[in-house]
């Protein structure tokens, strides 16, 4: 697997054809927390073999070093899951996870662990076993969350995929559909993955302009607890990442609790501990946290 980078944060996940070789070349560049290559929705059916190839040969270019990378396999049951899945794990350069789309089900996810599991043991690398993000984008996968969160140790990020979800569901999509229709699955998301302490990832606007949509979209996303976004345009990702980046504020606040509740240790944990007319409790430390874990994952990146 290529090393990966220092920032922990997944803010902006930029999403780029696999079957595009120039798109590939330029990816690393755009300034995203996790290039995401896909070898599903944008590669036809006639090209996915040569696709998976040009994917293969584009991250053991140097400019992938030390760059977060994700390949989007073709979903189980299909023809190429098996070989996407294969053809990632089988060179050292591999991207740091794959994710898997239209999981719908834990048994999805245990099918390609074990995959994983025999191609891993038959390459005897040496290398950690490779994460795998699960993207949710069916009614039968909403309807499994808590066990798909929990279905292996490979899992760490849930995504919601809208465009295909709005499909399952007969629900209206585009860039202009109602945010308020998703509330609740973007509730479900959540909680399955703060459950099972893994990221929860927002899917793209379905629109490629940093507009007032897109705009709205990305800061209910962060407002709700979502750690990132994926973008479909290079132009989105500066927006994302200023977005998901904890505010001086929000760090400085973070901090000042930390050190109350230490203090409060300290002394003994008698009594209640009160920041700025506020309790403050585990719960409390535990948002700090989160965002201390932010604003170091956010830094540089």
């Amino acid at each position: 697997m290529s090393a990966s980078p220092a920032p922990t944060a997944r803010r902006s996940c930029l999403s780029v054809p696999g079957s595009s070789a120039s798109m590939l070349a330029k990816a690393p560049q755009r300034g995203a927390d996790e290039v995401i290559i896909d070898l599903e929705d944008a590669v036809a059916a006639s090209a996915k073999d040569e696709a998976r190839g040009t994917v293969v040969a584009a991250l053991q270019e140097p400019q992938y070093e030390g760059v977060r990378t994700s390949v989007r396999v073709n979903a189980p049951r299909t023809p190429w899951c098996h070989s996407d899945v294969i053809a990632m794990a089988s060179f050292a350069q591999g991207p740091d996870s794959i994710i898997v789309p239209k999981v719908e089900s834990a048994g999805d996810l245990q099918f390609v662990d074990r995959l994983l599991d025999g191609v891993e043991a038959a390459a005897q690398s040496g290398h950690a076993p490779m994460r795998v993000q699960a993207l949710i984008e069916t009614a039968a996968g909403v309807a499994h969350l808590d066990e798909i969160a929990g279905a292996s140790p490979r899992l760490d990020a849930l995504i919601l995929g809208y465009a295909d979800l709005s499909a399952s569901l007969g629900r209206a999509a585009g860039a202009g559909a109602e945010l308020d229709s998703w509330r609740a699955i973007q509730d479900a998301i959540l909680v399955a993955a703060r459950t099972h302490d893994v990221a929860a990832i927002d899917g793209p606007y379905l629109g490629i302009a940093v507009d007032e949509g897109f705009t709205a979209a990305a800061e209910r996303a962060r407002a709700m607890g979502f750690d990132g976004k994926w973008a479909i345009h290079p132009a989105q990702v500066a927006a994302l990442n200023t977005l998901f980046t904890p505010s001086d504020e929000e760090v400085e606040h973070a901090r000042a609790v930390i050190d109350a509740l230490a203090e409060a240790e300290r002394a003994g944990g008698a009594g209640a501990v009160a920041l700025d007319g506020q309790m403050l409790d585990e719960a409390v430390r535990v948002a700090a946290l989160r965002v201390l874990a932010r604003a170091r994952g956010g830094a540089g990146g």
